[in-house]
């Protein structure tokens, strides 16, 4: 497999492979796709954990499982009872 960097890139595998942390280039762009890798593997397992949160709201709608604001008010309200229930939870 044969690929071309951009000499900016190309001079920042040669300087992390000169660095002593790697013995050659080869190296730095093994390394630099199995972070990449790493990171497609995240991000597809937060989307998925995204979908199913997504997918539970809906079904909570669906059975009415839910509370309604519609103020900024009631949102304060909402999230400083929140906050308190778990205040207290730690505090037993």
């Amino acid at each position: 497999m044969n690929f071309r960097l951009t000499p900016t890139l190309e001079q920042f595998v040669r300087d992390r492979a000169n660095s002593g942390d790697y013995n050659n280039a080869s190296e730095v762009v093994r390394e630099a796709i199995r972070l990449l890798k790493r990171l497609e593997e995240q991000r597809a397992l937060k989307m998925e954990r995204l979908r199913s949160a997504i997918l539970e709201g809906d079904e909570a709608i669906a059975r009415g499982d839910f509370t309604d604001l519609n103020s900024g008010e009631e949102i304060d309200a909402f999230f400083n009872n929140i906050s308190l229930s778990l205040d207290g939870r730690g505090s037993g």
